[in-house]
């Protein structure tokens, strides 16, 4: 029996002589131990209350009163003591836990024959690995305890540095199966036939928070797709929303430093997270959607996914066609009501991890339904709205969604830093078929994500197994040398052209010319339309709960913001909707916030 078993069945036979303490009137104490977090029992945990740490002795003085009401606790007492242990080795609290809290056991169970030899990093065995080397017992280290160094000057070197938008998220492989033929807008192979299948991998994210932030927050989420094909790596880096905040990347640091901390407080700020969006009205179509049921997905299996950008495809024959994608999950849209996400961003602030993983090690493996919208080149000649602005959807009723396969998650990563944290997408990874729009959005991120891999990475971090194609790597360009090159392509040529058989161009994946005019300016959107997307989002897509909880998550965020802030962002929203626009007043108001609707008061 154990510490806390021992303990507390004294404190049963206690009980048991109740009598007898009454009698004799003498408060005695029993000694117990702390319980581990599972312990369930109110009575127990009332007792344990006064123990400050885990195997600390303490004591509690029995009295007539508390022994009645304990009295009636004393075949519960008995279980919770001598309860049967589980069979499974490494399980002792008799319940069956997630797959998550099972990975060591797992292992443990998959290692054959003796345990491996103990090495040091250059692969010399240890004999000990529980004591510096010292001169004497109690003398000082000596510089040539190599195990010392080795492990040491490793260990303050594991971090590498954190994306600086969407640090925090889970990933997992699986495959991408065409279920319909759409050969005839693109000559990627990834979908030269049904029934095709392309092995993938994809993270999910958060985008504001840093890589130990809790996982249930208000925010958009990423989820970018990586697909394995013939003709090399293609990443669809897209996120969990159609559009996004802003239209041109040159705002992108700075809409990115209003989402993060404050450099002076080192706090997240209202004033630099609402005055931004306040100034760029193209982003109301945007918060809205976050601030909407949207905003917090229940964990990473239940939302969708978007390529947000308008990207082109090419097919056999040259043809050309702007394509959106889509990626619809098949577990249902299910997002987080705001009370229970602040709970769990509490109590279990890696929810959407562990929902995922937990899922796949089940056999539950999640999917997506595939899908394009396609508009043509006559049509984006003549569409209402620009066609390339990422915060504008293309309307579904006049570019219906046209299936086009599943994606299948079916394994979790075998080890989260290297599959997971050195995983890099970039947008600029397309395949034959593929093109890139003149989206300025995307244009940006063409350079953008392959910079940061390069600082994060290293120049040759598609080397790693997680980000290298699956093709054999032979001699492929004439990149060499750099930080932990892997594979420098033997004794092949390193310049071009040459004459010794290095690697060829390969005419057949030229893509057709384009024709570009017009005189090189910094040009400001002029009448893109802010407000109209927005607008049928308020009136179409939401109902009236929805609307209401809208309104409260606007009215609980924007009320920490400075006043003539508050009342330019609600201009704004009073432009999608005069209802929304007085709702937000009213709300606003009952909050004690003293705001002018038609922003008299501040200059807007």
């Amino acid at each position: 029996m154990t510490k806390n078993g021992s303990g507390l069945v004294l404190f049963v036979r206690a009980i048991s002589l109740r009598r007898t303490f009454i009698r004799n009137t003498v408060p005695i104490r029993v000694h117990h131990w702390r319980a581990g977090r599972d312990d369930k029992s109110p009575l127990l945990l009332k007792l344990i209350s006064r123990c400050p740490e885990r195997d600390t002795q303490s004591s509690v003085p029995l009295t007539s009163k508390n022994l009645t009401a304990l009295a009636f606790q004393r075949l519960s007492f008995r279980r919770y003591c001598c309860k049967k242990e589980d069979t499974t080795e490494g399980n002792m609290s008799g319940m069956k836990r997630e797959p998550t809290a099972e990975q060591l056991t797992q292992y443990k169970k998959h290692v054959k024959g003796q345990q491996p030899v103990l090495l040091t990093g250059n692969g010399a065995p240890i004999a000990n690995k529980t004591a510096s080397l010292t001169v004497g017992p109690r003398g000082p280290l000596l510089i040539q305890d190599f195990v010392f160094l080795d492990e040491m000057s490793h260990f303050t070197r594991e971090r590498i540095p954190e994306r600086v938008v969407h640090a925090k998220g889970a990933g997992a492989f699986g495959y991408f199966e065409v279920t319909h033929d759409i050969t005839r807008y693109t000559k990627a192979k990834v979908f030269s036939s049904i029934g095709k299948r392309t092995p993938i991998a994809v993270r999910f994210s958060t985008v504001g928070g840093e890589s130990g932030s809790a996982d249930t927050v208000r925010d958009p989420r990423g989820f970018a797709v990586k697909f394995y094909t013939e003709e090399g790596i293609w990443d669809l880096v897209g996120n969990n929303t159609p559009i996004f905040f802003i239209k041109d990347a040159l705002f992108f640091p700075s809409f990115i430093h209003t989402q993060k901390r404050n450099p002076v407080t080192h706090l997240k700020d209202a004033d630099m997270f609402w005055d931004f969006l306040s100034l760029r009205t193209e982003s109301t179509h945007q918060v809205m959607i976050l601030f909407s049921d949207r905003g917090i997905p229940d964990g990473h299996r239940h939302m969708n996914g978007y390529g947000s950008h308008t990207f082109k495809l090419v097919n056999a024959k040259d043809e050309e066609f702007y394509c959106k994608f889509h990626y619809k999950t098949d577990q249902g849209i299910k997002n987080l009501p705001v009370e229970k996400a602040a709970e769990l961003a509490s109590s279990d602030p890696d929810y959407s991890i562990r929902d995922l993983y937990n899922a796949i090690a089940n056999h539950e493996y999640p999917t997506w339904t595939f899908s394009i919208q396609i508009m043509t080149m006559s049509q984006a000649k003549t569409f209402r709205w620009n066609p390339f602005d990422v915060t504008k959807v293309w309307p579904h009723a006049e570019f219906p969604l046209i299936p086009v396969g599943k994606l299948v998650l079916d394994r979790n990563p075998e080890n989260y830093f290297t599959d997971v944290e050195q995983i890099a997408f970039d947008p600029a990874h397309m395949v034959p078929g593929i093109e890139p729009s003149p989206d300025k959005m995307l244009q940006g991120r063409l350079f953008a994500y392959g910079d940061t891999h390069r600082h994060r990475l290293g120049p040759n971090h598609l080397q790693l197994p997680v980000n290298c194609p699956y093709k054999t790597i032979m001699a492929m360009n004439y990149q060499r040398d750099g930080f932990m090159s892997l594979y420098n392509q033997n004794g092949a040529p390193n310049y071009y052209p040459n004459s010794f058989s290095g690697p060829e161009e390969c005419p057949a994946v030229r893509s057709p010319p384009f024709p570009v005019s017009g005189d090189v300016d910094r040009y400001e959107p002029v009448n893109e339309d802010d407000f109209g997307q927005a607008t049928l989002f308020w009136r179409r897509v939401l109902d009236a709960d929805a609307k209401t909880r809208l309104v409260n998550n606007l009215v609980g965020s924007l009320r920490n913001a400075s006043t003539f802030i508050i009342e330019r962002a609600v201009k704004n929203f009073t432009e999608v909707d005069g209802e929304l626009g007085r709702r937000l007043t009213e709300g606003l108001r009952n909050a004690g916030i003293k705001i002018n609707l038609c922003g008299k008061s501040a200059s807007l």
